[in-house]
């Protein structure tokens, strides 16, 4: 049986540092001796994602634009976050209360996803929230237009199919917690 072996990284430099997005340029050495001088590496901050669901059996969702799509979509509440100041679950619940004016009474964690790890360093940590309660109204940052949207459990996989759902982030913590839960 052959054995996978890591890439070798020959040299390594930011291209792109700034506070909204940072690229990093690696040369490389494949397993097979080939060399690529030019794979870009997009850091990004960990994320923190929220699956939020009140006490009548309904799912919080925001709507907003995405500019890099040019559209509006239906997401759970998620945020950015770093690490070394406050762990996921402080951020997630901090997203939860900022962009819902939600807290829960129930909070666990379902898992650890990376987004995308060919060229993302990112990891989506998923979150449960049960008997969410509203604390207070939406704390949004200046680049936040938010909608809350309150869609019912067993419509939410229909919503999927349909396309009306389509951030893979989102759908993947769906399809998680409604699983972790037996709905």
């Amino acid at each position: 049986m052959n054995k996978l072996k890591k890439w070798k990284i020959l040299k390594s430099k930011m291209v792109l540092d700034h506070p909204w997005c940072q690229v990093r340029q690696d040369e490389i050495e494949l397993p097979n001796g080939k060399i690529i001088d030019d794979y870009f590496v997009s850091i990004k901050p960990e994320v923190a994602m929220v699956l939020p669901i009140t006490s009548s059996k309904e799912i919080i969702f925001v709507r907003q634009y995405r500019h890099a799509v040019g559209e509006f979509f239906l997401e759970l509440p998620a945020g950015n976050f770093d690490p070394t100041k406050e762990s996921a679950e402080v951020a997630a619940i901090r997203e939860l209360r900022e962009e819902t004016g939600y807290i829960p009474q129930e909070f666990i964690k379902i898992a650890t996803l990376y987004d995308k790890p060919s060229k993302d360093t990112n990891q989506i940590h998923l979150f449960l929230a049960e008997n969410v309660s509203k604390v207070g109204e939406q704390q949004l940052d200046i680049t936040e237009e938010i909608e809350v949207v309150f869609i019912p459990v067993e419509s939410v996989l229909d919503k999927i199919i349909q396309g009306e759902i389509s951030v893979a982030g989102t759908v993947a913590a769906i399809f998680l917690g409604l699983n972790f839960m037996n709905y």
